[in-house]
């Protein structure tokens, strides 16, 4: 086949864009996981739950696109707060089993509420008018606000990994999870840091909905099929492995979108396929480490 650089190029924009979305939404579940040892299930709702509140601040409220990009994630990191503390925190200690079955129930909760009353189709949230428009690269036609997800993503994305991985605060949270008795020795409120941590988590979802929002609409299943390619993403890189998360979401959104233009029958499904392999090869996935 002929290929149309043009064409391919849209189609590797498209994958880069699903690539933040996967990057940030798979941190999040690597930071609740690394530092937790939960299997948020909830993860997509709360994804959904970040794009309703930029929905509802806009047009309840009229606060714009650039507030919501802080405030929404902070409401919804609360909401995951409140979450941590009312049950996640009894599952201390326990299988994995039980907070991926109490995380998926909570899923379908949030979810049947938000789809009962605003019903399955898309609500129309506006892209920002310092974000509308396009340039011509001369090979492809690249749509402004497309390029600052992108970029925004990556900013988000490294500067999470460097807090959690080359500061006081990330070594004290490191800490905690493998060794809390030692660390409450020293005066630190080790669960304090557990629920701040959980709200860390599910901020970075709730951010990706603040983003997906103008591109996707707002939907109450919008977090249902992203969040199984999600977990493929954390499973390839290694679970609870930031840098893996993130390398891993941009890299399988680009091999999404080749796919698509090679090969569209297989877009669906190529991630799941590359999911088995790395399993067969390495268990712990790319940069994960054994228990």
């Amino acid at each position: 086949m002929s290929i149309s650089l043009p064409a391919l190029s849209a189609q590797l924009l498209v994958g880069l864009i699903n690539g933040s979305f996967y990057a940030l939404l798979s941190l999040g579940l690597a930071v609740i996981f690394g530092m937790l040892n939960i299997i948020n299930f909830a993860h997509g709702a709360l994804y959904m739950m970040g794009a309703f509140c930029a929905y509802f601040l806009l047009n309840i409220w009229g606060i714009g696109y650039w507030w919501a990009l802080l405030i929404a994630p902070i409401i919804v990191g609360i909401f995951g707060m409140i979450l941590e503390r009312t049950m996640l925190k009894w599952l201390a200690g326990l299988d994995h089993l039980y907070g991926l079955l109490l995380t998926f129930g909570l899923a379908l909760i949030i979810e049947g509420i938000f789809q009962n009353y605003f019903g399955s189709s898309g609500l129309p949230y506006a892209i920002p008018d310092q974000l509308r428009g396009g340039t011509n690269l001369g090979f492809m036609y690249l749509p402004i606000y497309r390029g600052w997800v992108v970029v925004f993503s990556l900013i988000v994305c490294f500067a999470t990994w460097y807090l959690i991985e080359r500061t006081r605060l990330g070594a004290y949270l490191r800490a905690a999870t493998e060794n809390p008795t030692l660390v409450r020795a020293f005066g630190v409120n080790v669960p304090r840091m557990i629920t701040l941590t959980y709200g860390l988590g599910v901020g970075l979802a709730a951010l990706a909905g603040v983003l997906s929002a103008p591109i996707n609409q707002v939907r109450p299943l919008m977090g249902e099929n992203i969040i199984i390619v999600v977990f493929a993403v954390v499973v390839i890189g290694g679970m609870g492995s930031i840098m893996g998360s993130i390398i891993t979401g941009f890299a399988l959104g680009v091999i999404e979108g080749l796919t698509k233009y090679f090969y569209p029958e297989a877009s669906n499904t190529v991630v799941f396929v590359l999911m088995v392999l790395v399993l067969l090869v390495k268990p712990t996935g790319l940069t994960g480490r054994a228990a």
